[in-house]
């Protein structure tokens, strides 16, 4: 039942996901592209850059697809921007419609199969489950460092503090915790962060120095870097299967701990002084523990001290960069939402069509008389009980066909499918003859072969609703079914070959081949299938059984050429080892919830 579960919502997530993952990885990758152009700039401007492309893994574009399709959109022609719509839904959702062709059962075991999700929803945990504890380690002991901490509430520490908040104008203080372990300056909470400190750091550190070391840490605070930190383990723990999202969280510390150190130049420190409070600091401690706790001496070390020293070594962003930034942010924000204006669109344009009952064509002429114990003209049928149904190019003919069977012929259901109707429902044959207008069949050409089916579908319904009065309501219930499947040793079923005239094979009126696309029954008990699906052998095994429904779960959706010779009449327990022998296909019984047609109302047609 489990695997069952799994292997829905795997259907279900899957396309969904890697969809997610290919956008958010491009994201990543343009972003990556922009900070390589503005690599000679302010540092925070890459830092968010790579901020940006870290949270975008926690929202999927659909999220602004949404937003977008809940706006009003202008009143315009339906079909207008039909074919950008199109383009954006292919370029969007690569993994949305499944490429790859079902697996044959007899080919890979089904419990296999059912198998795979499982497993991948066990090696994400396997990941998952290791990264958090790793982390809430860490975390863990650092709440501890801070809970043995003690507040220190004045000292020149506390004094350079205060002075700095007031310089920075920051309204809330930051309350200060002398810790007795090496664990370096650092903040420490998003909410309510605090700082801790190390006892005995302060003896190393001349005024100048603190005040830099200081400053740094309250810039950590104004940026909310912690709050980032934070938001990037997230990611880091959901994804830590993405070797892009671990080299995100390294180019983060690094921008992080280089933002900050321009903020403290720009605020008019020496250079040499901050280089030297920051190598003091290196002397006396250890590295941060966490990513969430904002120290000093994180990312490279040596590059940072480059950086630090080199005068004039980042400029300000000019106009044409500032252009591109903004057109790049707008078009990441306004592409999905536009997408989303149109999707509306298009989806309310095809919400209409299927909601407005489409003009089905009808029959032209239509002769339906009570089969006379003879094939009706048209129809090369050797020996008797007959019956036999046909669409030509520009007609649907049937013969000796009951009601029964034209149901179940034009509802694509099986015998035990039909439930209720009168008597003679199942009894009384006709001949129909019923021919298409040449403006309907203008109609059908002009639309295409899709709507040429569903055309030809919706006249035969249509005439069965109006010459025999047919009504109907369809309800749900649980009946014995047989599910045909691949036998042990597979199937034995020949693909057919695409525009196979198959000259040897069946012939039709008049001695000519009857092509591919049809399965007959030449003589008495045996079926020749040519070019046709699993589904056509379905529907005759069904009557040969007496109308038991067969469902498909043998997973050939081709089309494939076979004979099968069945036992004679009444024989139906050896249809099972025939199936086997010739066609390497069995039946198992199962039950299963099944929809049936409940008749309502028939009446015999009238004379035409």
């Amino acid at each position: 039942m489990i695997p069952n579960y799994l292997c829905a919502m795997w259907t279900a997530f899957a396309p969904a996901l890697g969809n997610h993952l290919w956008q958010s990885t491009l994201f990543a990758l343009t972003a990556g592209l922009l900070t390589l152009i503005l690599r000679k700039n302010q540092a925070r401007i890459r830092y968010w850059l790579w901020l940006a492309a870290s949270v975008k893994f926690l929202i999927p574009f659909s999220l602004l697809v949404g937003i977008g399709s809940h706006l009003t959109w202008p009143r315009s022609p339906a079909g207008m921007k039909a074919s950008y719509y199109v383009v954006m839904e292919e370029f969007g959702q690569p993994f949305s419609q499944p490429t790859v062709s079902k697996i044959p059962q007899g080919t890979v075991s089904t419990s296999l199969i059912q198998q795979v999700p499982a497993v991948l929803a066990a090696l994400w945990l396997c990941g998952f489950l290791p990264v958090v504890f790793v982390w809430y380690t860490r975390w863990q002991r650092v709440s501890k460092t801070l809970r043995d901490a003690k507040p220190l509430r004045e000292g020149r520490e506390v004094e350079t503090l205060r002075r700095l908040e007031r310089v920075e104008g920051m309204t809330k203080r930051i309350e200060m915790f002398l810790s007795r372990t090496s664990l370096e300056p650092g903040i420490f909470g998003i909410a309510r962060p605090v700082l801790v400190w190390p006892q005995g750091i302060s003896e190393r550190l001349q005024d100048t120095h603190l005040e830099t070391i200081l400053a740094h840490e309250l810039w950590h605070v104004r940026r909310r870097d912690n709050l980032a930190a934070a938001l990037h383990m997230v990611v880091g723990a959901v994804f830590w299967f993405h070797p892009l999202v671990w080299w995100l969280g390294a180019r983060l510390l690094e921008e992080r701990e280089r933002a900050c150190d321009e903020a403290v130049l720009e605020s008019g420190s020496d250079r040499q002084v901050y280089a030297e409070s920051i190598l003091k600091i290196c002397e006396f401690c250890v590295g941060s523990p966490l990513a969430c706790v904002s120290g000093v001496t994180g990312a490279d070390l040596k590059k940072r001290m480059v950086h630090i020293m080199t005068k004039d070594a980042t400029r300000k962003l000019d106009f044409s960069r500032k252009l591109l930034l903004s057109a790049a942010g707008l078009l990441a924000v306004a592409a999905p939402v536009v997408f989303g204006l149109l999707k509306p669109a298009q989806s309310r344009a095809q919400s209409q069509d299927q909601d407005t009952p489409a003009v089905v064509p009808t029959f032209e002429v239509a002769s339906i008389r009570p089969n006379n114990g003879e094939p009706m003209a048209g129809f090369s049928i050797v020996g008797k009980p007959f019956n036999a149904i046909m669409w030509k190019a520009d007609r649907l003919m049937a013969t000796n066909f009951t009601l029964h069977g034209l149901i179940r012929v034009a509802y694509a259901v099986q015998d035990d499918q039909i439930v209720g109707g009168p008597d003679w429902l199942n009894s009384e044959g006709y001949d129909i003859d019923a021919k298409i207008g040449k403006s309907a069949m203008d109609e059908m050409q002009k639309r295409g072969r899709v709507y040429g089916v569903s055309g030809r579908t919706g006249m035969f319904q249509a005439l069965l609703s109006d010459r025999f009065k047919l009504s109907f309501h369809r309800e749900t219930k649980d009946l014995p079914v047989y599910a045909l499947v691949i036998a042990t040793n597979g199937p034995r079923v020949q693909p057919a070959k695409p525009g196979d005239a198959y000259p040897n094979g069946v012939k039709c009126l008049g001695g000519r081949p009857c092509g591919g696309g049809i399965l007959m029954e030449p003589e008495n008990n045996k079926l020749v299938g040519q070019g046709v699906p699993i589904s056509n052998l379905m529907d005759l095994l069904s009557e040969k059984m007496g109308g038991h429904i067969i469902v498909d779960k043998t997973g050939l959706n081709s089309k494939y050429d076979f004979t099968l010779q069945l036992p004679p009449e009444g024989s139906q327990a050896a249809i099972f080892n025939v199936l086997e022998e010739q066609l390497g296909l069995k039946l198992e019984s199962q039950k299963a919830p099944i929809e049936v047609l409940v008749i309502d109302r028939a009446e015999r047609p009238l004379e035409n």
